[in-house]
């Protein structure tokens, strides 16, 4: 059940649980979905933020999936929370820097509104 992949030049092994016959070496495909999209919105995010010169102490990005019950399952519903941590943040350029990534530049953003419904939210936290 183990699978060794190679993703540019980064060496990465995928494995079920043990309870469907794997050996847990490793985490399974599909939540590589979500962190795909944590990655590439994250990326953008702080790169558009960095032009705009907005200095944030900490940023998380948290991707959250839900599954079809039935088989083959598959997400349906992905959630995005971007939480940002700083002094006098200015909500307006989080705003459309979080808009831009989503809407213009994140590849993955765009390739999942195509096939489930793709929700978000910034959270500010002092």
């Amino acid at each position: 059940m183990s699978f060794k992949t190679s993703v540019s030049g980064h060496e990465i092994i995928l494995d079920a649980n043990k309870n469907v016959g794997g050996e847990d070496k490793g985490p399974p495909p599909k939540p590589f979905m979500l962190v795909s999209l944590g990655g590439c919105t994250g990326m953008d995010v702080i790169s558009i933020l960095n032009k705009m010169r907005v200095e944030v102490e900490d940023f998380h990005v948290k991707v959250e999936g839900e599954l079809t019950e039935e088989h083959p399952k598959h997400y349906y519903r992905i959630h995005v929370i971007y939480e940002f941590k700083g002094k006098n943040l200015p909500m307006a350029k989080i705003k459309k820097a979080v808009n831009l990534s989503e809407y213009r530049y994140c590849g993955v953003s765009e390739t999942y509104r195509q096939a489930m419904e793709l929700t978000s939210e910034i959270k500010i936290i002092n």
